[in-house]
């Protein structure tokens, strides 16, 4: 009673808190603010704690960095220790059902030396009737055991399996942005180190897209944040659609994008970034519940190449710079490094 009397609080207190700081009750909303009251996440509070006495807005990027921040590492670790637990159980379990088995087969073994033994040409055919029974009924017992242990082995490695599938699915979920379904910051770290590696070892290069919504808070002020996850989740989807399975696109931060491009100079860089703005222009922002055409959005990005001595952050740096550049000269463009003057003003 105690218990579901605290989580009622709790989930009073949540909802109340939400409502203080203009955040839509969407259940991945709840879930963060009534872990904040709970005061189960050290993480998640002082960085809620920040946010609040900052009078700062929670903006949809802010909501989605602290559920990736302060959840989703939490519930990674938390399916990793129970997968582990399940996996260490039904270990122990299989290595009882070998020792069982083994001693099984020895008692079988010496059954076998005995009857061995035993046999001889003075027997009469009662006693050899006997003999035979007795090595009959211990063969049928050890085929019997043998068929238990091997549908329980069967068993346990079903078991594995699923847990296994568990492990890639909370692995998966772990490298997923929750808004917008493409790869998050931390899958794009790790792809970006692969990426330039790889590049390296095979003599190959690669190029970065920085890309970056225009104009973002003005679809959060004006029309609100459900709005602005709404353009979030298109452009997600622009992207992904225009790229190929080598490369990798990923919500970087915000409202801000990168896409990694395997094997790709920065001419055919620019190509692909000109295609992607253009789609995302292409298309129209409609509000779900009325139809109304609420605006066209467009996005500025920044092109770099992978240079002899760049590390993941310095290939960042420049590519975020070209970006700068974008927005500088009146964003809804692409700018690549190295030709800065070189500034086509792209237009619908």
């Amino acid at each position: 009673m105690y218990q579901q009397e605290r989580e009622q609080a709790l989930a009073k207190t949540a909802l109340a808190l939400m409502g203080d700081c203009g955040v839509v009750p969407t259940p991945d909303n709840f879930e963060l603010f009534y872990t904040y009251a709970s005061g189960s996440n050290p993480a998640l509070a002082s960085a809620m704690d920040s946010i609040i006495s900052g009078r700062e807005p929670f903006t949809s990027g802010v909501l989605d960095d602290l559920r990736s921040r302060c959840l989703s590492t939490a519930r990674t670790t938390q399916a990793l220790d129970n997968a582990s637990v399940g996996i260490a159980a039904t270990l122990n379990a299989v290595m009882k059902k070998l020792e069982d088995a083994g001693r099984d087969a020895s008692a079988y073994g010496k059954t076998l030396s005995r009857a061995s033994g035993e046999l001889g040409g003075g027997q009469s055919p009662e006693e050899l009737r006997r003999f035979v029974d007795t090595l009959i009924v211990a063969t049928q017992t050890m085929a019997a055991r043998t068929q238990t242990l091997e549908k329980e082995l069967q068993h346990s490695s079903q078991q594995v399996n699923q847990l296994k599938a568990q492990l890639n699915d909370v692995r998966r979920e772990s490298l997923t942005d929750s808004l917008t379904g493409i790869a998050n910051r931390k899958a794009f770290d790790c792809e970006l180190a692969m990426a330039i590696e790889e590049a390296r070892r095979n003599g190959e290069t690669i190029a970065l897209l920085m890309c970056d919504i225009d104009h973002f808070k003005h679809f959060n002020d004006t029309w609100g944040h459900q709005t602005g996850d709404q353009v979030l989740r298109l452009v997600a989807n622009c992207m992904s659609e225009n790229i190929k399975g080598r490369d990798t696109a990923a919500r970087f931060g915000g409202e801000e994008f990168a896409v990694i491009l395997r094997r790709t100079s920065l001419k055919n860089a620019m190509s692909l970034a000109n295609q992607v703005r253009a789609f995302v222009q292409s298309k129209r922002l409609v509000k779900k519940s009325t139809g109304e055409i609420l605006g066209t959005i467009t996005i500025s990005i920044g092109v770099a190449q992978l240079g002899d001595d760049d590390t993941p952050a310095s290939l960042i740096r420049r590519a975020d710079s070209c970006l700068y550049q974008a927005k500088r000269y009146g964003r809804n463009r692409v700018v690549q490094e190295h030709e800065p003057a070189n500034m086509e003003i792209n237009v619908a």
